[in-house]
């Protein structure tokens, strides 16, 4: 199996500014991801990162980077160019890992990739996990994916999907499903992507995955036993990665 893992990021960040660059026990947050990843079996990890200073700050760390361009609507767009970069060829697959989960599980993104390897048709892949709890069922923070019989996503919603309409205050059963938002892609659907029209459930829920269904492509979704690890996202949370280091360098 071949891939490429991509660490989309950007400088600006209206809750954390300089995110990427957050030190995390003397080393950038966005470098500390890569080397999370670094040895899981992908072709090359590669920053596309939106600022010159990210690129020199990856670079000074042995860590692959691309400048890309700063006026990107999405994520995604910068995948695009990042594989046009890359010069990567349709049927190549990339898994895209967000540069503030320096937490990440490495057997994660691997399993997400050979999700979308074994899944010929899936244009995408991703994972979910079982949400155990009624308050996060509930809670319009926490997105939500409905599967069918294979695998495939039904429906991505902000919404508690299932509802269970005859229990309200409790969770349906079996478990509802967590969407984490780690994506596979295959590069001919990144390349298509950016000149999809967005779709009117893309914009109702504020989530980009909706534009694929719409358009008809599929989402292929690895089920895992348990959660990630959160991002960063506050001061709080980039407070609480960096005990975790410094409480088990060598473990995380």
């Amino acid at each position: 199996m071949h891939f490429t893992v991509l660490v989309p990021a950007r400088l600006a960040s209206t809750r954390l500014p300089n995110k990427p660059l957050a030190d995390i026990a003397g080393v950038p947050m966005v470098v500390r991801v890569a080397q999370r990843v670094a040895h899981l079996g992908a072709d090359q990890v590669v920053v596309a990162a939106d600022d010159a200073r990210i690129v020199q700050a990856c670079q000074a760390h042995g860590v692959q980077a691309l400048l890309t361009r700063t006026d990107h609507a999405s994520g995604s767009d910068r995948l695009a160019e990042a594989c046009q970069l890359l010069a990567l060829p349709d049927d190549a697959m990339v898994v895209n890992v967000q540069g503030d989960e320096p937490l990440i599980d490495p057997q994660l993104v691997r399993a997400v990739a050979e999700l979308l390897n074994a899944s010929p048709g899936v244009s995408i892949s991703t994972a979910a996990h079982a949400i155990d709890n009624v308050a996060d069922f509930h809670n319009p923070n926490v997105v939500k994916v409905v599967c069918n019989a294979a695998g495939l996503a039904h429906y991505f919603s902000r919404a508690p999907m299932p509802f269970p309409r005859d229990t309200p205050a409790q969770l349906p059963h079996p478990a509802p499903l967590r969407h984490i938002g780690i994506y596979g892609y295959r590069v001919g659907f990144l390349r298509q992507f950016p000149n999809l029209a967005q779709a009117p459930t893309e914009l109702t829920e504020c989530l980009e995955q909706l534009r694929a269904l719409w358009h008809g492509h599929q989402i292929a979704v690895h089920i895992s036993l348990q959660a990630p690890p959160a991002g960063v996202d506050t001061p709080e949370d980039l407070a609480r990665v960096r005990q975790a280091f410094a409480e088990t360098p060598a473990q995380v």
